[in-house]
């Protein structure tokens, strides 16, 4: 019998984890709970941190996560054995459709954190590998709040970030606890800071303190004035002081955007540009708070998003520029300078909601706008708007079966 000549030594470790990739190994006993409308608020709300795998058994892409999913459970288990601190948990969407639903699953497979029962914003979109995921958990798990040593220390805080800063007399008091689970879930959008005890006594001359340093040195201080204890108080209000309501749009955020699903007001400018920028924001602010939730308010780097910007026929030596993206169409505000005029941005996004923008590119101005005569030229100017660019960000079919979600044409 002629035998085959031997394969070159290969540790176990790697080729089991091409076979974990690959969907063909399987892992020792996972402690992966399946969740169902039953059991679901109880084991999420007594979760620290639930990774939750919203599937389908027919995606080829949950097929192969399956294996990775719960190898990356094993060593969550081993590194977290309380059962509460960390939870891997599943959801077959096909069975439990209303849960699917409820939570807004687009795609398959798609990875939620939950922390405490509360869904965060951001969800798992890294590799999907043992380690990566394994690596994800630890991040989650580390503490958030970077307690002082020295009111000293507070004078160096990064002031291009936003910082939250707590002042208490012991970590034993419903106040932390509640600033504990505000900073968890909070813990992307802002930096957390404690003091305790003797340390902060100066500062709690009217009983435990919380703060927001807004970006900037020349910004005043902003003093937390509800109950301490009160989740909901405590919450809305870091919130509004951690997320801004203009965002900055990135190539490492772009997927997450796009897939809220709601179109793009963006400014582009030059990252300098700090002038441009707060007019922007605060013009949004003073016309268009009362859209926040129908569109997204947000602004770009005009060198790293160069290509949107040729897109619609623009350079970044003419930034600033302002535009709709409506991931159908782009749309470009007329002139930076008219963002001052009174009510102007305002109607230009009313114009994307009322289909104005996209009749006037297709078929020319709307009669109603038209001086006499003009009627007549309205084929001569009708045209075309670019297609979206932003869109291209959007979760890829490489990586998820995408649901079908159809938008309005806009």
């Amino acid at each position: 019998m002629k035998l085959l000549p031997a394969l070159p030594y290969l540790d176990i470790r790697f080729f089991t984890s091409i076979l974990l990739v690959m969907g063909l190994s399987t892992p020792g006993k996972a402690e992966i709970t399946s969740l169902d409308t039953g059991n679901i608020e109880e084991i999420l709300n007594n979760a620290g941190v639930a990774l939750v795998n919203f599937y389908a058994d027919w995606c080829r892409f949950s097929q192969m996560l399956h294996p990775i999913f719960e190898e990356a459970s094993n060593l969550a288990r081993e590194e977290y054995p309380d059962i509460t601190q960390v939870v891997f948990a599943r959801v077959d969407c096909d069975q439990h459709s209303d849960i699917a639903q409820r939570y807004r699953i687009s795609k398959y497979p798609t990875l939620k954190l939950f922390r405490n029962g509360m869904m965060m914003k951001r969800e798992y979109r890294g590799q999907r590998s043992v380690a990566a995921i394994a690596d994800f958990i630890r991040q989650q798990k580390v503490d958030p709040i970077k307690e002082v040593n020295s009111l000293e220390e507070l004078n160096k805080v990064d002031r291009s970030k936003r910082n939250i800063i707590g002042y208490f007399e012991t970590k034993d008091s419903d106040g932390y606890h509640t600033f504990e689970k505000v900073a968890n879930i909070l813990r992307d959008d802002c930096v957390f800071f404690a003091a305790f005890g003797e340390v902060s006594q100066t500062e709690r001359f009217s009983g435990d303190n919380v703060i927001f340093k807004p970006v900037g040195e020349a910004v005043p201080d902003m003093v937390f004035l509800g109950s301490l204890p009160s989740f909901d108080l405590s919450y809305a209000w870091t919130q509004d002081k951690c997320v801004p309501l203009v965002r900055e749009i990135t190539f490492e955020n772009g997927e997450e955007l796009t897939e809220e699903g709601i179109p793009f007001l963006i400014l582009f400018h030059v990252k300098e540009d700090t002038e441009s920028l707060e007019q922007f924001q605060q013009e949004v602010a003073r016309q268009l708070i009362s859209e926040k939730g129908s569109i997204n308010f947000l602004h770009a780097d005009c060198e790293k998003f160069r290509h949107p910007l040729l897109h619609i026929q623009k350079t970044p030596a003419e930034c600033p520029v302002i535009a709709i993206d409506s991931f159908r169409h782009m749309y470009v505000f007329p002139e930076f300078k008219d963002l001052m005029i009174h009510g102007k941005l305002r109607q230009f996004v009313l114009d994307l909601h009322s289909g104005k923008l996209h009749r006037e590119f297709h078929h020319g101005p709307d009669p109603t706008d038209s001086t006499p005569g003009q009627e007549d030229m309205i084929e001569m100017v009708a045209s075309n708007p670019p297609e979206s660019s932003f869109q291209k960000l959007a979760p890829s079919e490489t990586r998820y079966t995408i649901l079908s979600r159809d938008r309005d044409e806009l």
